[in-house]
């Protein structure tokens, strides 16, 4: 089972999910017509660590974060 958090304005409960990579991650999120813009602009963190590809391999226990852009000043 993975977990997967949604952080800053995404209003969006955790999920958990039988997953294996972030493509399968993709697919599911892609339905959901909130999620769709997220995808696009947002970063991907797997166990506090960015990471950039979709086949980045997921296990049982991790943790994935969905980071969407901010501004600050």
């Amino acid at each position: 089972m993975v977990k997967v958090e949604f952080l800053g304005p995404i209003q969006k409960e955790p999920l958990e999910l039988e997953i294996t990579n972030l493509n399968e991650l993709a697919t599911i999120l892609q339905d959901d017509p909130q999620m769709k813009e997220w995808l696009e602009n947002s970063a991907v963190a797997v166990n506090d660590t960015l990471v950039s590809s979709r086949d980045f391999a997921l296990k049982d226990g991790d943790k994935v974060a969905l980071l969407p852009p901010v501004c600050g000043g």
